[in-house]
């Protein structure tokens, strides 16, 4: 077998676009014939899956999966457009990465991804996930994935929006019934609307009120209302302001969403379905992922984009 230097890979990686890793595989494949190579990377995706990686990927899928109460997993899957989010064969691969997730110990996507994939043990997920590339024809990308087992209680799940939102709550209790579960799915559906940062004030860092209070205060002293007032009165609208928008992304402190009177709190209606069932409840954690989060997607303007390619 020839000896495979770093020269080799590395004209292999240029000629291609696959990754180092893969290209070094390849060579040793093939005996360090560069052609063959080539050929090799092809036929297993990598290089056509490579030359899309840079192209941004912010549509796709969030999924949750369930096994028995106490295990749920959630994953996040992009692909480039909506159209392919949609695909029958794109759904179908989420939910075999979800059900991975379920059954994945890993404590981060890097491990995540050098996992043997479940559907087919002799590949990773990462070398699923350039397969299924080359076979859709997008850039895709596993984003994130949680996965959340309850040491007491239970864990529920709802997805919002065929997809768009996923969200887990997991729930601390010595009661696991059908009203229990009925009650955390509830509390599911207000995270997915209402989106909360936190349980609770107390999960909340003093770096983060601190920030707070900062830009609170520059707002204030831009209010030419505000303009004159004594430091005393200052202060406490800044710390009135401050606790409106901790109520906000706190979840006990939310108004209930479905409450009848449009005052109760997810905190007291969690201390009211713990009465109706005896039960000693509480809410432990919930995880929510929104297709696309944060991802800076690029803006096609097709008119300009046929103006340019007719001026060059």
């Amino acid at each position: 077998m020839a000896d495979i230097t770093a020269a080799m890979v590395k004209e292999l990686r240029e000629n291609t676009g696959a990754g180092m890793m893969d290209c070094k595989k390849a060579l040793n494949e093939t005996g360090g014939n560069m052609e063959e190579a080539v050929e090799y990377l092809r036929k297993n995706g990598q290089a056509k899956a490579e030359k899309k990686a840079g192209r941004i990927a912010a549509e796709g899928l969030c999924m949750v999966v369930k096994e028995g109460d106490t295990t749920a997993a959630v994953v996040e899957v992009n692909s480039e457009t909506d159209f392919v989010a949609k695909n029958a064969d794109f759904q179908a691969y989420v939910a075999a990465v979800a059900n991975q997730a379920l059954m994945s110990n890993a404590a981060d996507i890097d491990a995540f991804m050098a996992e043997a994939w479940n559907q087919d043990t002799t590949k990773t997920v990462k070398e699923a996930l350039v397969e299924k590339i080359a076979v859709i024809g997008e850039n895709l990308n596993i984003r994130r994935f949680e996965k959340v087992t309850a040491a007491r209680g239970c864990v529920v799940s709802y997805v919002h929006g065929g997809g768009r939102i996923g969200v887990i709550v997991e729930a601390d209790t010595d009661v696991v019934n059908d009203a229990v579960k009925e009650a955390m799915t509830n509390i599911a559906m207000q995270v997915a609307a209402l989106s909360p940062k936190y349980i609770s004030t107390d999960e909340v860092s003093e770096e983060y009120k601190a920030h707070e209070k900062e830009i609170l205060m520059a707002q204030i002293a831009a209010d030419p209302k505000m303009a004159g007032k004594p430091e005393k009165v200052i202060e406490g609208a800044v710390m009135g302001r401050l606790n409106k928008e901790l109520k906000e992304v706190c979840l006990l402190e939310q108004v209930y969403v479905k409450a009848e009177d449009g005052k109760q709190t997810v905190a007291q209606y969690v201390a009211q379905v713990a009465k109706e069932n005896g039960a000693d409840l509480s809410v432990k954690r919930f995880v929510r992922f929104e297709t696309g989060e944060g991802i800076e997607k690029k803006e096609e303007n097709f008119a300009e984009e046929v103006a340019k390619q007719m001026n060059q």
